[in-house]
């Protein structure tokens, strides 16, 4: 009985937290091609807006787009900051004047998951509650202050047992201050369930960057994939 209540209550924590924040919310996922574990917000910026054809480790990439919905929604807010509109005009601009392509558009996440399974370095998007099986989920992160750090040590966050079996995810936001010598010093939640928030802090606060001259700021997107 006492384990039922606290389903119950970590239910009622998810539901009331932050309405609409699982549904709204997505994740970036790459084909297993892709070395990095890690993208900046600016580099998946450039790559959807076709300025960058490839990423550090030297692999060529390729957008894959989903039409028009809640995720399509999410991305185009938190990454291009564009409307779908002003998005399919640049794509237009960049075909006649002979300086890119329009992206693959899919319909649905399973679309969007299956392409970019099969296809050496795609990168896409999909709902934050899809499973990921076959394909690899990027941390997204972006300084405020500087030039992007690089992230050394990777500490995977541990997935909270009562939301697993609930089948439960999402992604959580942060925001992290990261010492000269590279050890994380702040972690602040911005969005995502406060649950798995606890969690993703606990992970992140493990995280070691490249060394700066100074103390920088950053943002990064924690997924956190529900079972089936």
């Amino acid at each position: 009985m006492r384990y039922g209540k606290i389903i119950l209550v970590a239910a009622g924590l998810v539901s009331s937290a932050l309405p609409g924040a699982v549904a709204d919310d997505g994740k970036v996922i790459a084909n297993s091609s892709v070395k990095e574990d890690m993208i900046s917000a600016a580099e998946l910026k450039s790559v959807f807006l076709e300025e960058k054809r490839s990423l550090s480790d030297g692999i060529h990439v390729e957008p894959v787009l989903e039409k028009d919905g809640p995720v399509h929604q999410w991305f185009l807010r938190e990454y291009l900051g564009r409307t779908d509109d002003d998005l399919q005009t640049y794509y237009r601009v960049l075909v006649f004047t002979g300086r890119g392509t329009i992206p693959k558009n899919l319909g649905s996440d399973a679309e969007v998951i299956a392409y970019v399974a099969r296809t050496r370095g795609a990168i896409g998007y999909v709902s934050a509650t899809t499973s990921t099986e076959g394909v690899k989920t990027l941390v997204v992160g972006g300084t405020t202050n500087g030039a992007a750090r690089k992230l050394i040590t990777q500490v995977a966050p541990q997935y909270p047992e009562t939301l697993k079996l609930l089948k439960i995810g999402g992604t959580v936001r942060l925001r992290i201050t990261i010492a000269p010598k590279g050890d994380v010093e702040t972690v602040q939640l911005l969005g995502g369930n406060p649950i798995l928030g606890e969690s993703a802090i606990a992970a992140v606060k493990q995280w070691v960057y490249a060394t700066a001259n100074s103390r920088t700021t950053a943002e990064v997107s924690v997924p956190f994939n529900a079972p089936r």
